[in-house]
């Protein structure tokens, strides 16, 4: 102690002292409120933090997952969209990453799949990329030491002394946790140790369902268009009633309907070969799908989780048809070596059954931890409502009637009543051995309204996004008979199903209760089809005519330049952000222009000029299914439910719980 410091309370008494040796009282202290003396916040200690890297193991590579990462810093799923469209240019972020996937465009898994230079067995993970970095105050020039206890060490591989301010990286093994440690050292004085424990939990996530599963509408490359017109017959056969829409870029085979024989070339083949692409070509997977979306998100939003995600919804798909048994595809499979055109795929449950049953051969303790599921439109023959909305022309009409593809309210209701509830009953059932009994680990998520406007009336009838085809005009009266029917009886019916409520008997409600989704229902209802907006696409708003006078009708006009608009069709971004989160019958056309192949003999064409492929590819493609942002919104619900399922980032809900 100094002399200063010794004097200076004999400093502060002296007032006081003085006052006494003059026999007067000291004055009375004036009462002061002085604020509370906050304790000094003790800087935080040196922790060490650690994530999976390249978590959602899809992706080969770790710059796609970081893409993702990046864009959800902060935000939801649909504004992580949103970003990457206008990081993209509208092109979509997908079309590069999917040549970069653990499962190729037959829906065959690589095993195994290198990721990030690394081969790993995509299935079943022995164990897991892992960066680790030290958090807090560490002392100034500390050198930092990393290790991992010997019995735990694996094939581990640790830096020498470095940095602390450097990270880490390593594969921990799967299935047992890994003591890290990090011995922090100043000079000549003792290390200190800090040591965390590693467990990296892998999720296996199936996706189940139908082409609202799958993400039909969004191919991952979509297609390149031409700015010269391509000729469609129509049914009547007559040349004035041909009519042009834009070809695909790079086809070099007759445009005209006159198609002249050439033996050297298969017009087909060559016309396949400028396609949309998909992560799935026979069913139209896309990366886009909200199962894919979910699962990214999952991955993104839990960092010592991995996700081993495997899609399997096929577009087109029924319980019967689809899921318990096999299906018809929906193109053929374009490859370097050729085409191939498999007529049917397995049925989903199977190919599920397969997968597990290969994994469970390399590590019996492996389980299948979550099914997504979107499953019964097509049961009750949606998509001939939807024929039967816009097809107004008489000839087409009286054509698809007799094929089956136009259907009823009445049909569909009486299928909602009668079969989709035997089919419900199947599938839990089928579903049931995947999940351990309990069918919580299904997480449904419900449709959204395709054709409500603002306020949650139906779309106006007209020709507004479905001129693409001459027959093609939306019918007032069938078309607000279809939305009604769709709001008030199909949704409120397949929440019945899931939940085994509304007189829906289960076998064991308490454990048959699958965990339901229909939070983005109520976004959807100011997103329709029919909805248009200032800040839609330059493109739509100079091109796709409100009135439905969109292309050119007069065939020689047609040919050289099919817009009306005058700009090129290769302008049109199929991922721009938009006011309708659902594909117009144009947008189907411009984005994928699918040529179907899975149809029955009486509906197959003649050539590539045929009529019913006129028809076919400006709906196959994804016409009234959801757009990218639309599946984006419906990812946002159905990733709250999947979490609270899991037991991560939030508390989970009483089995079979509604996200309302």
């Amino acid at each position: 102690m100094t002399a200063l410091t010794a004097f200076r309370p004999t400093m502060l008494l002296l007032p006081a002292i003085l006052s006494l040796a003059a026999g007067l009282s000291p004055a009375p202290a004036r009462a002061q409120i002085q604020p509370p003396v906050q304790p000094q916040a003790a800087a935080p200690g040196p922790e060490i933090v650690w994530e999976v890297r390249n978590r959602f193991r899809l992706f080969r590579e770790e710059r796609d997952f970081q893409l993702h990462a990046e864009a959800l810093r902060g935000r939801t799923i649909l504004q992580s969209e949103q970003v990457l469209a206008r990081g993209s240019d509208g092109r979509g972020w997908a079309r590069n990453t999917v040549g970069r996937l653990c499962i190729d465009a037959g829906g065959r898994v690589a095993e195994p799949c290198t990721r990030d230079g690394v081969k790993e067995s995509y299935l079943t993970p022995t164990d897991h990329a892992v960066t680790a970095r030290l958090t807090g105050a560490a002392p100034p020039g500390a050198t930092c030491t990393w290790s991992i206890d010997a019995s735990e060490s694996g094939d581990a591989s640790l830096p020498a002394a470095a940095s602390c301010a450097e990270t880490v990286n390593f594969r921990a093994p799967y299935g047992r946790v890994t003591t890290l440690n990090v011995d922090i050292a100043v000079g000549e004085l003792p290390a200190r140790r800090v040591s965390t424990e590693i467990a990296v939990r892998d999720l296996f996530i199936a996706g189940l369902g139908d082409s609202i599963a799958a993400g039909e509408g969004n191919p991952d490359r979509p297609v390149a268009l031409a700015d010269e017109g391509f000729c469609f017959r129509s049914y009547l056969s007559t040349a004035a009633r041909q009519y042009f829409r834009p070809a695909r870029a790079g086809f070099q085979g007759d445009k005209a309907c006159e198609t002249k024989a050439d033996t050297s070339v298969n017009p087909l083949q060559a016309w396949q070969r400028r396609a949309a692409q998909w992560l799935n070509t026979a069913c139209h997977r896309s990366l886009y799908s909200y199962q894919a979306r979910t699962a990214i998100a999952l991955a993104v939003n839990n960092p010592h989780l991995a996700v081993t995600y495997l899609p399997l919804a096929c577009t087109g798909a029924t319980i019967d048809e689809g899921l318990l048994g096999s299906q018809q595809a929906r193109e053929c499979l374009i490859s370097r070596s050729g085409i191939r055109c498999g007529g049917a795929v397995n049925g989903q449950i199977a190919e599920l059954n397969e997968a597990l049953t290969a994994a469970r051969r390399r590590q019996p303790e492996r389980r299948l931890d979550l099914i997504l599921l979107s499953v019964g439109a097509n049961d009750i023959g949606f998509s001939n409502l939807v024929a039967d909305v816009i097809v107004d022309g008489s000839t087409e009409r009286a054509l698809f009637r007799r094929m089956g593809v136009i259907g009823s309210v009445e049909e569909s209701h009486a299928a909602l009543t009668r079969e989709l509830p035997r089919g419900f009953a199947a599938l839990r059932e089928a579903l049931k051995p995947f999940v351990g009994g309990d069918l919580s680990r299904v997480v449904y998520v419900s449709y959204g309204n395709p054709a409500l406007t603002e306020g949650g009336a139906p779309c106006a009838a007209g020709r507004d996004g479905f001129d693409i085809h001459p027959s093609f005009r939306a019918d007032p009266g069938r078309l607000a008979a279809v939305s009604h029917f769709v709001q008030d009886d199909f949704l409120p019916r397949l929440k019945s199903l899931a939940l085994c409520e509304g007189g829906v008997l289960c076998r064991d409600p308490a454990a048959d209760r699958m965990t339901f989704v229909d939070a983005h229902q109520l976004a959807f209802a100011s997103h329709g089809v029919c909805v248009r907006a200032d800040s839609d696409p330059d493109f739509d708003q100079d091109c796709f005519s409100p009135e439905g006078e969109s292309f050119q009708s007069d065939p020689v006009a047609g040919a050289a330049k099919p817009m009306l608009c005058g700009r090129s069709p290769r302008e049109f971004r199929a991922y721009a952000p938009r006011a309708r989160w659902v594909r117009s019958a144009n947008d189907s056309y411009f984005a994928a222009m699918s040529y179907p192949q899975g149809l029955p003999s009486a509906m197959q064409p003649a050539d590539i000029h045929d009529a019913t492929w006129g028809v076919l590819s400006a709906v196959y493609g994804g016409a009234i299914h959801p757009t990218a942002e639309g599946h984006a919104a419906m990812a946002d619900a159905a990733v709250t439910a999947v979490e609270a399922v899991l037991g991560v980032g939030a508390t989970p809900p009483a089995p079979g719980g509604a996200q309302n």
